[in-house]
């Protein structure tokens, strides 16, 4: 099966938690660039509005086609208990529609609002899997022992 993720990654948790899956799996990864700066505190302020207001933004061109994939797995961070604003710009301008999804979160705590508003976004598509972690770069070891665990649990 090839398999393809895809992630945006804004302190590095969710770009670990991408790099380690594909690892596991052998899959390519498409990482996803926010064209609006995000850093610093005024950018993780208008960041977490946008996510909540459940806007788009302008990112990169990407590189991979979701289309030659069998197997989709989307990364983001959750942002004030939503998806990305980047994610959701390549869900909404991408045909996910009858694709096998998997879907992975990184939070600070669980976040069961953001999951769901991740998993709506996908309602076209067969979701094949769902993690979510919190601050996986401050539990490494224990957070690659959970990511191998799941992606054993993914389509083959």
């Amino acid at each position: 099966m090839k398999s393809l993720v895809v992630y945006y990654s804004r302190t590095g948790n969710t770009k670990f938690i991408a790099e380690t899956i594909a690892a596991n799996i052998g899959a390519d990864t498409e990482e996803i660039v926010d064209l609006r700066k995000r850093s610093g505190p005024i950018g993780f302020l208008s960041g977490g509005k946008d996510a909540t207001q459940g806007k788009e933004t302008e990112i990169g061109e990407t590189k991979r086609s979701p289309k030659d994939y069998d197997l989709i797995i989307i990364g983001t961070p959750v942002w004030s208990s939503s998806p990305t604003p980047a994610i959701r710009t390549y869900i909404n301008h991408n045909d996910l529609s009858g694709k096998k999804i998997a879907i992975f979160l990184t939070a600070k705590k669980q976040n069961q609002k953001a999951l769901e508003k991740t998993k709506a976004m996908l309602s076209n598509s067969q979701l094949s899997g769902e993690l979510m972690l919190e601050e996986p770069l401050n539990k490494k070891e224990e957070s690659e022992k959970t990511i191998t665990a799941w992606c054993e649990t993914l389509p083959k």
